[in-house]
């Protein structure tokens, strides 16, 4: 499903729940050492997930360790990003130095946020009040952050951001803050499984 979501040239990888037996190399499990089982096997499959992309889009596998913002750190030259909820794991990736600057996925599982997340993360002008999209909102915020911060390095609100969910699978994402680097944001969505995804790309002006 997320495959169908990504701009041209892209590639993802997918899976239902963690995968058993993943090496991690030395500075990937620096980033976990003493985090509980669950987040380590998390934490592995998403770097599994993020291998199988890179080898997809002719990258060769090298550690992914955590930067001090805590996102993953990718190869140069790699657009990237990770995703996960309960029962997904995904990560998508692309060359840069094409009309895609940034790129951001997000999934969540498809039923209602609690009413005090909705108090916080959406404008009021987003409020439906329907679980599937004001999750489906939420979400998309997460994407729009994580293709926003490596091209501006400073924290965006949630405020920041207005997302208007469409037909066709089309999200329409209006950035209201400040930037230093000249594009726009579009966005898409999907849902299967009961699993809601999105994916934001910082797009060229």
């Amino acid at each position: 499903m997320l495959d169908d979501l990504l701009p041209a040239g892209f590639h993802a990888s997918q899976t239902g729940g963690d995968v058993a037996g993943v090496v991690l190399f030395d500075e990937e499990r620096a980033a976990v050492e003493g985090a509980v089982a669950g987040r380590r096997a998390e934490f592995a499959t998403g770097r599994h997930c993020a291998r199988q992309a890179l080898r997809r889009l002719g990258a060769s596998p090298v550690p992914l360790p955590v930067g001090e913002d805590r996102a993953p750190v990718w190869p140069d030259r790699v657009l990237g990003s990770l995703t996960h909820c309960t029962g997904f794991r995904a990560a998508a990736v692309g060359w840069a130095g094409g009309e895609v600057l940034g790129i951001g996925i997000d999934a969540e599982p498809d039923r209602p946020l609690p009413a005090e997340v909705i108090e916080h993360v959406l404008r009021t002008d987003e409020r439906l009040g329907t679980g599937a999209h004001d999750r489906l909102v939420f979400s998309a915020k997460e994407a729009v952050f994580k293709a926003w911060w490596p091209l501006e390095r400073r924290w965006l609100d949630f405020h920041e951001a207005r997302v208007t969910v469409e037909q066709g699978g089309v999200l329409a994402v209006d950035v209201l803050a400040d930037r230093t680097v000249a594009c726009r944001y579009e966005g898409r969505w999907g849902a299967a499984g009961g699993v809601l995804f999105t994916l934001v790309t910082a797009v060229r002006a």
